[in-house]
């Protein structure tokens, strides 16, 4: 099964990264080096969270659409990436992401498997 973990960044952990990004980015290698290996990982993506901030485009019942700039839903975590995990069970994804090296939020979510 495919469980979806999902990163949030707050400002606190980005200035823990920034504090030491070479640690940081070799706890994170490492990690994934190590998903990759067991044949755990499936897919993944970071996202640019430093150069452009997010913009929200909602489209109301009557198809009328607004564009602001922020993320989805305010407050202080934001998006910072999510990776795929292939996994026997949801404990597995939860021990999964309990090994997460960094300072950041995480959030799993099963994915749907479609027929």
């Amino acid at each position: 099964m495919k469980y979806a973990l999902v990163i949030f960044e707050t400002d606190a952990s980005r200035a823990r990264i920034k504090a030491d990004r070479d640690a940081h980015r070799a706890a994170y290698e490492a990690w994934i080096g190590k998903l990759a290996a067991a044949g755990k990982l499936a897919g993944g993506d970071a996202l640019d969270t430093e150069q452009q901030g997010p913009v929200t485009v909602r489209t109301a019942e009557d198809g009328t659409v607004s564009v602001t700039d922020g993320p989805v839903h305010g407050g202080e975590e934001t998006l910072g990436g999510w990776f795929l995990l292939e996994v026997t069970d949801h404990a597995e994804a939860i021990e999964l992401a309990r090994s997460f090296p960094t300072p950041e939020t995480l959030e799993l979510r099963p994915v749907l498997e479609s027929a």
